[in-house]
C-alpha cells in the first residue's frame, strides 16, 4: 500500500508490536561467546550482535518489522503488511521519519538496529547518479533483544514464546569450540596480498590528482574477495577475531541482505539521549605485534611522520566543521587529540570531537552531517567521494558504511565498517583502505592496507559442512 507519508508511517508504527515482556537472568560470564551462540541458534531470519561501549552485549532478532530506504522509495514491513513511500533523493530523511513513528513509553525508547551503504555518501555530498539503485539504510525493529553486561542479562521479548525461547537457550550450558577450518599463515598472506599491484596504480592515480590540487586527502581501498568454498562461517569468524582485537565497536549480524563479523577501531558518531555527539576520527597508521620494543619504536615513528600527522590533523579540522554544523555554538571541543589507540593489528592515532546538538537538530540530521566517516572518505568529502569513484573497483556497499543501534529517544551509536568480512548471498569479502595525500608512496599504501588485513585475515573460519 502507498499513502502519504506521515500516516503511512502511523500505520505501519501501530503494526509495530512493543517488547512488552522483560526478564533478567544472571549475568553471562563470556557475553561474546552467549551473544554468537544467540546468533547461531536460528531464532529469526534477521538478526545483529552489537558490542557498544563499555563491554556491553546487545543481540537482536527478528523478521517481521524492518525499515528499507533505497535512492528513491522506501519500503516499511510489520505483521505481514508492508508500506511504501517516496524518498525524493532524500532516504536518510525518509528513514528517520519512519523511525520517529514508533513510540514507547519505556525510560529507553524502542531499540532498532541497522546498517547505513557507503553510497548513501553520494546522496548526501556529491553525485546522486552514483548512488546506484541497491538499498542503503536498513533498520530491524527487533521481536526480542537481549542486553548482556558483567552485571545481568536482560531479556525483552514482543511475547512470552520469544521469552522463553531466549531463556532456553541461556539456560543451555556453553558449547565447547565447534569444527571449523583455520587459515595457514601462507593462505593468510596470500589472501592479503590481492589485488596489491592494482591498488598501488590506483593509489599514484591518486596522488596526482592530489597534486594537481583537486582535493587533499582520500581513503583508497581494494576489495578481497574470498574463494567461494570452502565458505565462510560469520559466527565463528566474529569469536575467533573478538578474541585477537582490541575494537572500539564489534558487531556480527545477517540482516538486510548483508552478513558481516567485523571489528570497527573507531564510530562515526554517538549521540547521547541528551543531546551530547561525539565522533573518533582515527587517521595514521603502523603495524602492532608481539614485540614491544618494536612497537614503541613504530609508536614514536608514527606521532613523529610528517605524513600521517598531516593526514590525522586535516581529519579533525573537516570532523570539527561537520560536528560544528549540527551543534550549539561553542560547545564544540577536542576532547582528545593525537593519542595511540592499539587495534588489533595495527596501531593509529586518534582524537575524539565533541559537541552538543542544536534544539533543531536531531541525531540522524548529525548522522547526515558526519557520515561517511572522513577517515573512510577523505578532504574535501565531495572531491574524495568523485575521486573514489574513478579509482575504485566497483561500489563499496557496507564496507566504509556504519552499523549502528539506536533509540526513539534519541540515542543513536554507530560503528565504521572497517576490518570487517562481509557476505552476500552470491560472494564474501574483505576490503581495506589507506589515507593518500601528497607525500603517500605506493608501497607504503600497501603495507597499511596488509597491516589492517591482519585484523581479520587470520581469524577468518570457514564451514566444514
Amino acid at each position: 500500500m502507498s499513502t502519504g507519508p506521515h500516516s503511512t508511517w502511523e500505520a505501519w508504527a501501530r503494526s509495530v508490536p512493543p517488547l512488552a515482556r522483560t526478564g533478567t537472568r544472571e549475568p553471562s560470564h563470556d557475553p561474546a561467546a552467549t551473544a554468537t551462540r544467540l546468533a547461531q541458534a536460528g531464532l529469526a531470519g534477521q538478526y545483529v550482535v552489537y558490542e557498544g561501549e563499555g563491554g556491553t552485549w546487545h543481540f537482536a532478532a527478528g523478521s517481521d518489522a524492518s525499515v528499507t530506504a533505497g535512492a528513491t522509495g522506501i519500503t516499511a514491513r510489520a505483521a505481514g503488511r508492508t508500506w511504501t513511500s517516496r524518498t525524493g533523493q532524500e532516504p536518510l530523511a525518509a528513514f528517520a521519519t519512519a523511525l520517529s513513528a514508533l513510540r514507547d513509553e519505556s525510560d529507553e525508547g524502542r531499540r532498532f538496529y541497522g546498517w547505513a551503504a557507503f553510497e548513501l555518501a553520494h546522496l548526501l555530498h556529491a553525485d546522486p547518479e552514483a548512488a546506484g539503485d541497491r538499498p542503503l539504510l536498513h533498520a530491524l525493529i527487533p521481536s526480542v533483544e537481549v542486553t548482556l553486561t558483567g552485571e545481568r542479562t536482560v531479556v525483552r521479548a514482543v511475547d512470552e514464546a520469544w521469552a522463553r525461547k531466549v531463556a532456553d537457550l541461556l539456560a543451555e550450558p556453553t558449547p565447547g569450540r565447534t569444527s571449523c577450518e583455520e587459515p595457514t599463515r601462507e593462505r593468510t598472506e596470500g589472501v592479503i596480498s590481492v589485488g596489491t599491484a592494482a591498488y598501488g596504480q590506483a593509489v599514484s592515480r591518486t596522488v596526482g590528482d592530489i597534486r594537481a590540487g583537486l582535493l587533499e586527502k582520500a581513503v583508497v581501498s581494494r576489495k578481497v574477495p574470498l574463494p567461494a568454498e570452502p565458505r565462510p562461517d560469520f559466527p565463528a569468524t566474529y569469536l575467533a577475531g573478538r578474541r585477537a582485537n582490541t575494537p572500539a565497536r564489534s558487531y556480527l549480524l545477517d540482516l538486510g541482505g548483508y552478513r558481516a563479523a567485523g571489528f570497527s577501531p573507531e564510530t562515526v558518531l554517538e549521540v547521547g539521549d541528551d543531546g551530547r555527539v561525539s565522533t573518533q576520527p582515527l587517521a595514521g597508521t603502523r603495524a602492532l605485534g608481539a614485540d614491544p620494543a618494536e612497537n614503541e619504536r613504530r609508536r614514536a615513528e608514527l606521532l613523529s611522520d610528517p605524513k600521517e600527522i598531516h593526514e590525522h590533523a586535516v581529519s579533525v579540522r573537516l570532523a570539527w566543521d561537520e560536528m560544528a554544523a549540527v551543534c550549539r555554538p561553542g560547545t564544540v571541543v577536542v576532547e582528545e587529540y593525537m593519542s595511540v589507540r592499539p587495534r588489533g593489528s595495527v596501531q593509529h592515532l586518534a582524537s575524539r570531537v565533541t559537541g552538543r546538538l542544536r534544539p533543531d537538530a536531531g541525531p540522524w540530521d548529525a548522522f547526515a552531517s558526519l557520515f561517511p566517516a572522513i577517515t573512510a572518505t577523505g578532504v574535501s568529502k565531495r572531491a574524495a567521494l568523485e575521486t573514489l569513484a574513478r579509482h575504485e573497483e566497483g561500489p563499496r556497499g557496507l564496507y566504509g558504511g556504519a552499523v549502528f543501534r539506536g533509540s526513539t529517544r534519541g540515542a543513536l551509536d554507530a560503528a565504521l565498517v572497517l576490518r570487517t568480512l562481509i557476505g552476500t548471498e552470491d560472494e564474501a569479502w574483505l576490503r581495506a583502505g589507506a589515507g593518500v595525500t601528497a607525500q603517500s608512496s605506493p608501497e607504503r599504501e600497501i603495507e597499511e592496507t596488509c597491516e589492517k588485513l591482519r585484523s581479520v585475515a587470520p581469524y577468518l573460519r570457514f564451514s566444514t559442512e
